[in-house]
């Protein structure tokens, strides 16, 4: 089997989707799985005013909603995370997010101080965290500070993984990448754009240039310029179709080298890692 196929297979990508049927597959996931542990009534999600997570936080709050009406029960809530690092960049765009979304709450965690605190702790020991690095470190603040509040609140972390992502092992592994549940995974992101336009968002929280903003070095640098590729291409690649052999080269090399983030913690049994 073509790599192309392997990728495609193994992500679950459609060449054509249904968005109304799509919608329904996400949101009956989550209240199936939500109906399945009772003990779990709450969904937690970090925030930020972009594509992935608006889309998210839309089907979790469909979902919630869903359920109290079904099930009489009140205690099922959305909990929307805000996790800005000291001001942030797009705050308006977070905020219109929020305004679509609706969430039952609204939290919010300055990770600044908890991200500085644990840099001076690594500094005293004489590691100086690279920009890069500590970028991650903002990632898994953010991850770890979702998780003590569904831990507090009987909840689960929902996380924003699509398949344009996860090709590329474009995030942190133990940060956004730590999740409990992904209900967007198979989902590329023209479909994911194409669930929003359905459900009525704004537009520009869709259409904005997507970055994960964490270097400070590179404020706002754009996925795309990280990766080396568009995610027009990239798009194109897990809906079968031919693209360019530079574009698929890089497409596949990031796959190749992040597979160990789409796995289980490696143990002497696994055998992917020994791939050329």
């Amino acid at each position: 089997m073509a790599l192309q196929q392997e990728i495609i297979q193994a992500l679950h990508v459609k060449p054509h989707i249904d968005t109304a049927q799509e919608v329904r597959v996400s949101v009956d996931f989550l209240k199936n799985y939500l109906l399945a542990h009772p003990f779990i009534k709450s969904l937690v999600l970090g925030i930020s005013g972009g594509q992935d997570s608006t889309l998210t936080g839309k089907l979790c709050q469909t979902a919630i909603s869903e359920l109290r009406a079904q099930t009489a029960d009140d205690s099922y809530q959305f909990i929307a995370v805000r996790l800005p690092y000291g001001v942030q960049a797009d705050e308006s765009d977070c905020l219109d997010a929020i305004n679509f979304i609706k969430p039952d709450q609204v939290l919010t965690v300055n990770i600044k101080d908890a991200v500085l605190a644990s840099e001076a702790t690594l500094r005293a020991i004489g590691m100086e965290l690279s920009d890069f690095i500590k970028g991650n470190e903002k990632a898994r603040e953010r991850m770890k500070a979702q998780y003590s509040i569904a831990g507090m609140r009987k909840g689960v972390v929902v996380g924003t993984d699509h398949a344009a992502e996860a090709v590329t092992g474009f995030f942190t592994k133990y940060g956004d990448g730590g999740t409990d549940i992904n209900p967007l995974f198979r989902l590329n992101k023209r479909q994911g754009k194409a669930l929003l336009h359905y459900l009525g968002c704004p537009a520009h929280l869709y259409t904005k240039v997507p970055t994960a903003d964490l270097e400070e070095d590179r404020p706002s640098l754009p996925d795309e310029v990280a990766l080396g590729v568009t995610y027009e291409v990239i798009d194109d690649y897990l809906e079968g179709k031919k693209v360019d052999d530079t574009s698929a080269a890089i497409i596949e090399g990031w796959y190749t080298r992040t597979e160990h983030k789409r796995q289980p913690p490696i143990t002497v049994f696994d055998d992917f890692w020994k791939k050329k």
